[in-house]
């Protein structure tokens, strides 16, 4: 049976999944829920996003696009989730877990509920009692621009149930997008967490004046930091060089499209956390997920001296430059 899918967010990574399964599916089994009533007007009047990845072509019925979001997800069999991980308890709070009874729940955000301190994951199942084998991870290295311009890409589809993973990225398999299937949900979407974290690191070296030999140490000391905490949460085989956890934090890190990256350069040129955010009018997932895994991490205890620091000059006022400073020490 061919599923209904629905999308339930409206930024760019969404406009580049609508992209993708429109290759593989009828126009009239894709559904979009977007909060934005102005930007539904407008692609349903001229079937682009005017805000995120204007060039895309919109293939989905204008009846099938609605800011009512229980009409969205009723229509559907698959959910993507797709809104800043600080503002999914918002867009679900009208919704129980009648209304996600029996459907498959695929996570494509890249951060941690916040006050909850849990990986998208982990809130669904414990939220809304949905098993963990219907919860499925979309991981990269893939950054939605290069995705509108049709350029090769590569999308890791993680899911405790290896036939359900394998589905899903099936419906996401185009001829510029190649997909593989994995069973490690948790570590897959920590990774992609903490990948955020070490991108905001990244652009604060950059701001605050280190050069490329320097990121390099850097990174190779985040993908040892990733593996000890993955390992620590959810010990099974994995293998951290491959392109769901090294190549999606070697994107994020160093890409030219990365809001993550963006935003530290902007920490590091001594930018305050509020004018940041302001002047990007985006959503860095890397500043929230910094705060979240302080805490999650009392408990797993995890020697992460990338993430400290940047939690350090986030949310403790302290100085870019003496920080990086202090970090260079611990690294090797």
């Amino acid at each position: 049976m061919i599923p209904k899918i629905a999308m339930i967010g409206g930024g760019s990574w969404a406009t580049a999944i609508i992209k993708m399964l429109s290759d593989n599916l009828s126009e009239k089994e894709i559904f979009w829920w977007m909060r934005n009533e102005e930007a539904i007007t407008h692609i349903k009047a001229f079937k682009h996003n005017p805000n995120y990845l204007s060039s895309v072509e919109i293939k989905v019925p204008q009846e099938n696009i609605s800011s009512n979001i229980r009409d969205i997800i009723a229509a559907a069999d698959y959910l993507i989730l797709n809104v800043p991980a600080a503002f999914l308890k918002e867009t679900l709070k009208d919704i129980g877990p009648e209304d996600l009874k029996g459907k498959k729940i695929i996570s494509a955000i890249k951060g941690i509920v916040p006050d909850e301190n849990l990986i998208i994951g982990e809130f669904i199942n414990q939220k809304y009692n949905i098993s963990l084998t219907d919860i499925v991870v979309i991981s990269g290295p893939c950054h939605a621009e290069e995705v509108a311009l049709e350029k090769l890409s590569y999308l890791t589809i993680a899911s405790m149930d290896i036939d359900l993973a394998q589905n899903f990225a099936d419906l996401l398999s185009t001829r510029y997008i190649n997909t593989n299937a994995s069973d490690d949900i948790f570590g897959t979407e920590y990774a992609a967490v903490l990948k955020n974290i070490y991108a905001v690191a990244s652009g604060i070296c950059h701001g605050v004046g280190y050069g490329d030999n320097f990121q390099a140490v850097l990174i190779s000391n985040a993908i040892r930091e990733i593996k000890r905490f993955v390992d620590a949460v959810h010990p099974i085989d994995r293998d951290i060089m491959e392109s769901a956890y090294l190549g999606d934090l070697m994107v994020t890190a160093y890409s030219q499209f990365s809001r993550n990256r963006t935003f530290g350069n902007m920490i590091g040129k001594g930018y305050t956390v509020k004018s940041a955010q302001l002047e990007m009018n985006m959503v860095a997932e890397g500043y929230y997920a910094a705060s979240c895994m302080h805490y999650i991490n009392q408990k797993y205890k995890v020697d992460m001296p990338i993430s400290k620091a940047v939690y350090h000059i986030l949310y403790e006022n302290r100085s870019p430059a003496t920080e990086m400073r202090f970090l260079t020490e611990k690294l090797n």
